[in-house]
């Protein structure tokens, strides 16, 4: 397997998770655009400018280019596991240097910056496995607008979904403008506390207007998003009658004494990308 070539793909793959919005979010700006009004519609009227010209000059869409986060499923019988982790590091640094991406990796302990956006435990890769012989990735890049605002809350069993709610819509309350609405937000119920923010965040994989297979979340999701959207926070915290796009919860099991929830926001560039790399080496982006 020619390694290069594997950097090339996934290089590629972080360009365009950087330089465009995917179909399903546009969609959603394009139908908020259609009911808002005022400042609200003047915002989402250069958020819808900003994709295409961001598009168009293949360049990021916001000066914030984010922490990139992995999702990598492996499937169990693909040939060249052990190179996968420093080949999406090579592809890093080489996305820095050529789309280029902001360098946005500090130490927290002297501040220093390497201007490569890497570093301990950075980019930040989630592994899982599956049958067959392929590798699917999908990288969300994510800034520290949106990223500031997550939350976990360790509620009481007894709290219910009703504490669940009051928790997500207190956060987004708290939030406003700073994430730069209209927002997308990933919710993790259950698990631990690690755990429920890392639902949380895969939440916000999921195209923007789907809805959960299992029912009783899907209902869910849908009271998330009337309750967010009647705050009247609106685009860029300008008031509106769009703060949210969509709502997506994933859920864990948790421990009988423990309901944790996680939020995880993400602006309203919601930037995600995927690709597959198949057994011979050859990729394709999605």
């Amino acid at each position: 397997m020619d390694q290069k070539h594997l950097e090339t793909g996934i290089l590629q793959l972080i360009r365009k998770a950087e330089t465009e919005i995917p179909p399903d979010v546009i969609v959603a700006l394009k139908q908020a655009y259609t009911v808002e009004t005022g400042a609200a519609k003047i915002q989402l009227e250069a958020m819808l400018a900003n994709v295409e010209m961001a598009k168009k000059k293949r360049c990021p869409m916001c000066q914030d280019t984010g922490i990139l986060t992995f999702f990598v499923q492996v499937g169990t019988d693909f040939p060249q596991t052990g190179i996968l982790k420093q080949t999406i590091e090579h592809a890093v640094a080489r996305a820095t240097l050529e789309i280029p991406l902001r360098p946005n990796t500090v130490d927290p302990m002297t501040s220093t910056n390497h201007g490569d956006n890497l570093g301990s435990y950075l980019p930040h890769i989630l592994w899982d496995f599956e049958a067959g012989d392929a590798v699917h990735i999908m990288t969300l890049p994510k800034g520290s607008g949106s990223e500031n605002m997550s939350a976990l809350a360790m509620l009481s069993p007894s709290a219910g979904l009703e504490g669940v709610k009051q928790f997500v819509v207190t956060t987004v309350k708290k939030a406003g403008g700073r994430p730069c609405p209209p927002i997308i937000v990933g919710v993790g119920i259950g698990g631990s506390a690690d755990l429920v923010m890392n639902l949380g965040k895969r939440a916000l994989l999921r195209p923007v207007g789907t809805r959960h297979a299992e029912k009783s979340i899907a209902s869910l999701e849908e009271d998330l998003l009337e309750l967010i959207n009647m705050t009247g926070i609106g685009p860029m915290g300008l008031g509106g009658k769009i703060t949210a796009l969509d709502v997506h919860v994933e859920v864990a099991h948790r421990h009988p004494a423990s309901l944790p929830v996680g939020v995880v926001i993400q602006c309203w560039a919601d930037r995600r990308a995927s690709m597959v790399v198949y057994k011979d080496g050859s990729w394709e982006v999605k």
